[in-house]
């Protein structure tokens, strides 16, 4: 029976397959950019890297099938992002030029901007997580695990998540776990939800 751990340093390429494999809303994104690491770099690695203590994965015999990583804090996230992980990628991926660009440097864009995830309407729920299991193991609980083991974790009175609203299937998942729509201005093509975190016993 696949378990829930701890992410440990040498889940890290299988965190960055996991991700690139589930990107493209859900799809596979393998081959869409230059890189096959850019979609780690952008919405798994860093977590990993900064917040290590809130990354957790499902492990199946030994094999990693399925993440949840995130932060407690929004903006000193963002922050260390900056501060920390932009210099550590280097100069993996140039710098883009403002608009209008391709939609690849629209997310290394990203990359470089860390202040994109400071939404205003957001502040009653600072901490937010990114979670991607591989297909054959979505539906079957173990993103509801995830979901629960972070929420558990989290040090922080709510939890946010960004998602395409063209996602259909992952706003279904939201819901079932009782995450709610918190209305942001100008949201563009994402929806954000939010979840209370139980209270401290």
């Amino acid at each position: 029976m696949p378990e829930i751990r701890p992410y440990r340093p040498a889940d890290r390429a299988a965190l960055y397959d996991i991700c690139v494999r589930t990107a493209d809303a859900g799809g596979d994104a393998r081959g869409v950019y230059s890189s096959d690491d850019l979609m780690g770099d952008l919405f798994a690695g860093p977590y990993a890297y900064l917040e290590p203590d809130l990354a957790f994965v499902v492990d199946d015999g030994g094999e990693v099938v399925g993440y949840v990583v995130g932060t407690a804090d929004t903006p000193e996230f963002v922050r260390r992002h900056r501060a920390e992980w932009i210099p550590l990628v280097g100069d993996r991926y140039p710098v883009p030029p403002p608009p209008p660009r391709t939609p690849e440097q629209d997310m290394i864009a990203l990359h470089f901007g860390p202040e994109h995830m400071l939404v205003p309407g957001l502040d009653g729920y600072p901490a937010h997580l990114h979670i991607d299991l591989l297909p054959p193991y979505q539906g079957r609980g173990f993103g509801r695990r995830l979901i629960n083991k972070f929420v558990g974790t989290v040090d922080a009175p709510g939890v946010h998540v960004g998602m395409l609203t063209a996602n259909v299937k992952a706003r279904g998942f939201y819901d079932r776990l009782g995450f709610t729509v918190i209305p942001v201005p100008d949201p563009g093509p994402i929806t954000y939800l939010g979840i209370r975190t139980p209270p401290a016993s």
